[in-house]
């Protein structure tokens, strides 16, 4: 072909056989000829330099020990692919060889790609569990404890193959419980993503809310290859049993198969019948042993109360007899309660007596009303006799003096006793006249009238008026200043000297 090319290409330089060429045209004879000579070839190889492009497209180099060539998918193709290719991962490669003119270079344009054999796939496997495990997704502390007898149980596996049968036939056996079911693929592209998309969801659910919030999950499938148990191997898938806040038991495959779900989840059934029988317990067999466990504590209680009443005869026949105890007791009641007795009727007897000889001495109230009685008339009698006669002592007495002396005697009675109310007035005004308040060190002010001035505000400057004291009145004119801080402290007052009489100026006093 690529002769058939350069005879109907080539032009002949004058005084020369060999045509002349561009180096587009050579790469594009080059391209035709990879394309048309190889078509849709395998090619395996070991993975190098894998480079997911910002573009889409995956660009990598396929290798062996002697030889490398450059392979791309197109980011349709890069999508699709079952693998996301890591460095030194032995593949096989399915695709046309074609070349880049731009840089001379042939390559392989990628279709697909699967693992070369068993055992690239476990040594992937291998380097993903050390990978996960350093991480701390595999220890024991993050394992948490199933619950005893969940109500709830959500299961994520497919909804069509017998798994999901098997695992409701299981549980209707021993304890039937309430199932949701989060159908998903198991086996394909994009599985691994919806099966932790599932498990996201469940621990998503809210408590109390329309839907149930599972107590337990079990992520299930039947066997297979490893290529066919390859989606939970996906990291993706494991992150996502390792967040999850719900308990989760794994049951991938059959009892030899091996899934690094496995490692991550609470508890690895290896069928996923058996996940069935770890989630719940025997309904039959738990209520047998609830009836066994009440027989033997029925029996026990039995036992334990047998023991007591044993031990407590033994004790009594140890104790002596409450007729003997109380007997002696009872006989000194007995004879302290007769002498009690005959000693309350002597002292009875003895009070009675002497109430007996009071009584006789105490006359009756009736005889003392009546003596009373007949004292208090002879009183009357007597006084009234008394005052009949000091009457007409009286009488005759007031018959016998003359009309002067009754006169004059009544008039002194009458004229003393005006005396006495004229007195008693006398100290009354005196106590109340406003002389006692002048001796008090106060003055009254009168106006030129002879008015009273009662405040400052009714006088005026210039106006005459006199001030009255306790000893006398003098006169004085309103200047309207207020004098009083001038005033300075007034000398205390000489005292007068008086005679031997108490007289002053040697006049002498009246007392």
């Amino acid at each position: 072909m690529a002769d058939q090319f350069f005879e109907d290409s080539a032009q002949p330089a004058p005084n020369d056989n060999v045509g002349e060429f561009s180096v587009s045209e050579i790469s594009q004879a080059v391209k035709r000829t990879l394309e048309g000579a190889f078509g849709r070839v395998r090619i395996r190889g070991e993975v190098g330099r894998p480079n997911y492009h910002g573009s889409g497209h995956l660009y990598f180099t396929l290798k062996d020990a002697d030889a490398a060539m450059d392979a791309v998918a197109w980011r349709g193709t890069a999508n699709k692919l079952s693998l996301r290719l890591e460095e030194g991962m032995e593949v096989i490669v399915t695709g046309k060889v074609s070349a880049y003119p731009k840089s001379s270079r042939y390559q392989i344009v990628v279709d697909s790609v699967e693992l070369a054999g068993e055992g690239a796939l476990l040594k992937l496997l291998e380097d993903r569990r050390k990978k996960l495990g350093a991480e701390g997704l595999f220890d024991a502390e993050r394992k948490q404890d199933l619950p005893f007898l969940p109500e709830v149980i959500g299961v994520v596996t497919s909804p069509t193959g017998a798994v999901i049968r098997d695992i409701l036939h299981r549980l209707n056996d021993r304890f039937p419980r309430n199932v949701l079911v989060w159908p998903v693929p198991v086996q394909g592209d994009g599985a691994a993503e919806k099966i932790a998309a599932a498990i996201d969801g469940f621990n998503a659910v809210q408590a109390g809310g329309a839907v149930p919030r599972p107590d337990l999950l079990i992520v299930a499938r039947g066997g297979g290859s490893l290529e066919d148990l390859w989606q939970f191997n996906e990291e993706a898938v494991v992150r996502a049993v390792a967040r999850s806040d719900i308990p989760l038991i794994s049951a991938v495959g059959h009892e030899t198969d091996t899934t690094l779900i496995d490692f991550v989840s609470d508890q690895r059934a290896p069928t996923p019948t058996a996940a069935a029988e770890m989630a719940v317990p025997v309904r039959a067999e738990l209520l047998a042993q609830v009836l066994e466990d009440a027989r033997r504590l029925v029996a026990g209680a039995a036992r334990t109360l047998e023991d007591r009443c044993t031990r407590m005869e033994g004790l009594a026949r140890g104790l002596p007899r409450p007729e003997d105890m109380l007997g002696a007791a009872q006989q000194s009641l007995d004879y302290g309660s007769e002498r009690l007795f005959a000693n309350m009727s002597r002292r009875l007897e003895l009070a009675s007596n002497g109430l007996a000889t009071v009584g006789a001495a105490i006359h009756h109230p009736r005889e003392v009303i009546d003596r009373k009685e007949q004292e208090l008339t002879q009183a009357g009698i007597r006084l009234g006799t008394n005052l009949r006669s000091s009457v007409r002592d009286r009488q005759t007495r007031f018959a016998a003096l003359s009309a002067v002396e009754r006169l004059s005697g009544g008039v002194g009675r009458l004229i003393a006793r005006s005396e006495a109310a004229l007195s008693s007035s006398s100290q009354l005004l005196s106590s109340l006249s406003y002389e006692r308040v002048l001796e008090r060190g106060f003055a009254l002010v009168r106006d030129a009238e002879g008015e009273p001035v009662l405040t400052a505000a009714a006088t005026q400057t210039g106006q005459d008026v006199s001030m009255s004291f306790f000893d006398g009145t003098v006169g004085a004119t309103i200047t309207g200043e207020d004098l009083a801080p001038k005033f300075r402290k007034r000398p205390k007052p000489k005292k007068v000297e008086t005679n031997k009489k108490g007289s002053r100026d040697g006049q002498g006093s009246l007392f």
